[in-house]
């Protein structure tokens, strides 16, 4: 058994860790942002796809219901990629990964 210290010392300033604190944050009011968004048009384009289907036929609303569907979540999950970090100051340079 080593006598190895039980932390690791800090490889990150106070200022580093600062800006990742605010970027964090500023994810997380955005991905809340985004999935209330998200349920807001869904329930909406369900609302008006029933209606339009009551009055006109399901052509219409079922059209229209797809449409909306598809459109959201595809850029709900397009999004989903958060290798990439936002804010100012050095950012590290990983590796390509490829998808």
């Amino acid at each position: 058994m080593s006598a190895e210290a039980p932390n690791l010392p800090p490889t990150t300033t106070k200022q580093e860790d600062v800006v990742t604190a605010g970027q964090r944050r500023v994810n997380l009011i955005w991905e809340i942002t985004q999935a209330f968004i998200a349920v807001i048009v869904t329930l909406a384009s369900l609302y008006v796809a029933a209606n339009l289907a009551i009055k006109d036929g399901a052509s219409g609303g079922f059209l229209l219901l797809s449409n909306a569907f598809f459109l959201i979540i595809g850029f709900y999950f397009s999004r989903t990629n958060h290798s990439a970090i936002g804010g100012i100051g050095k950012k590290p340079d990983p590796p390509y990964e490829g998808r």
